[in-house]
């Protein structure tokens, strides 16, 4: 069984209302709970020896989607925090200077990544088998990852994560993003 993960030092930070935030953390609450039910269940129906089923098969096909709506906002709510920081000379600024030519660079395509019209996420992620940071779209939770990968920096762009403070102005919630992102956590997340 998961356990949801307690993200209210979040709350003040700013860019994000509390209301956002807590709306934010109530969502992700739901997908915790919604994977453990759908877990419990899967396993009653393995039990039951109903594989081969339509039950199985779309409960299987659910999996994804309730898990990875889980992690990803673990990912993203632990690479934010109240505070303001910079990303220090490090591996992470080695690397994307390497794949993107500089952190500038960078940080223009992810931003124009996580601008990119629909709903979804933005995901820095490293292959760690070519060692390459690649800046990814994600349309919805169980489509579309780089299989192998390790998200190092994720953005949530679904519309719950920005509205209620940007209305539709999502260029807005990114640059609130950006000043909340810890980036300790993420040069961490490349090792």
């Amino acid at each position: 069984m998961y356990i949801a993960k307690n993200y209210d030092a979040l709350l003040g930070t700013p860019g994000f209302s509390d209301q956002l935030l807590k709306n934010h953390f109530t969502l992700y609450q739901g997908y915790v709970a919604n994977f453990n039910k759908l877990n419990d269940i899967l396993v009653q129906v393995e039990k039951d020896g109903k594989f081969g089923t339509p039950e199985y098969a779309e409960l299987n096909r659910r999996f994804g989607w309730e898990f990875n709506g889980m992690r990803l906002h673990e990912y993203y709510f632990g690479n934010m925090s109240k505070t303001s920081s910079k990303l220090q000379s490090s591996k992470l600024s080695s690397a994307m200077e390497k794949d993107f030519g500089s952190y500038e660079a960078w940080e223009k395509d992810f931003k124009a990544v996580g601008a990119m019209r629909g709903i979804g996420w933005a995901i820095l992620y490293l292959d760690k088998e070519s060692d390459r940071l690649f800046n990814v779209w994600i349309n919805e939770h169980d489509v579309g990852h780089f299989a192998g990968c390790t998200p190092i920096l994720v953005m949530d762009v679904f519309e719950h994560a920005f509205m209620l403070d940007y209305g539709t102005k999502r260029a807005d919630y990114i640059e609130a993003f950006f000043k909340a992102i810890d980036w300790s956590v993420v040069d961490g997340r490349l090792s």
